[in-house]
């Protein structure tokens, strides 16, 4: 995870201040604001008033097993959501609801928005035992709720162009979390190609697609290579690769 993406205490804390009053009429409610880079989901950062289990999951980068995040990039309108969520594949992806509630978080509403940096943007209220009766009243005002998450996203990716500078910013936002040679690799992997026949098809020895196979793997912080490949296409983090493409 890049220690530069959006992680500047001040700003942060100016954002949540600002959440926190747009959002007390619903009475002491819990709600994160997340910003995922979708080129490379290791960046994240997360602004919440539920930073006990944010820190959490920051700390083993749940963002990858999150059955919500990763609907959430597959969509552009707002949904409620509980432990069953399933994602398009239809693996579902209880473990991490499993400890969610160890913090009391129990379901929730999501907002979404894709920004012109590769950026996915939420706003989640998160909804516990206390808060019976919300959802309704959150759906009743999701277009108000919708419009707080562009405002809200909109003063932070400016005071932090302020901060950095333009450039700085750009280059901040459009990082790979695969290198080429890796992308290749789980790309011909993720339709359907052995290691060998990928070896062969890019000229390189078997010990190398191997090599960069468990890359991919540990930067999705997953065991295997199946799973990485099936997280890599959920989050659409494997770009397509031409056949006659230069290595």
């Amino acid at each position: 995870m890049s220690d530069l993406f959006f992680n500047n205490d001040f700003i942060n804390a100016t954002i949540e201040n600002y959440l926190e009053r747009k959002l007390a009429e619903y009475k002491n409610i819990n709600f994160v604001y997340g910003i995922i880079n979708k080129r490379n989901p290791a960046n994240i950062a997360i602004i919440s008033n539920k930073k006990e289990w944010f820190e959490v999951y920051k700390e083993n980068n749940y963002q990858f097993i999150d059955p919500v995040v990763i609907t959430a990039t597959q969509r552009v309108t707002p949904f409620p959501w509980d432990e069953n969520i399933m994602i398009n594949s239809g693996l579902k992806l209880s473990r991490i609801f499993d400890m969610a509630k160890d913090y009391g978080v129990i379901n929730g509403y999501t907002f979404v928005l894709h920004d012109y940096n590769h950026n996915l943007a939420v706003l989640s209220i998160l909804i516990d035992k206390q808060c019976g009766g919300i959802i309704e009243e959150i759906d009743n005002n999701k277009h108000k709720l919708q419009m707080l998450l562009l405002t809200v996203h909109e003063k932070l990716t400016t005071l932090y162009q302020e901060l950095n500078g333009k450039v700085y910013f750009e280059a901040m936002n459009n990082q790979e979390i695969f290198s080429k040679r890796e992308n290749e690799i789980i790309y011909w992997a993720s339709v359907g190609k052995s290691y060998q026949e990928i070896a062969s098809l890019l000229g390189i020895k078997l010990t190398t697609v191997k090599y960069h196979i468990g890359n991919a793997v540990k930067k999705l912080g997953v065991t295997n290579a199946k799973h990485a490949i099936r997280l890599g296409i959920e989050l659409q983090l494997i770009r397509p690769v031409l056949p006659d493409a230069e290595s």
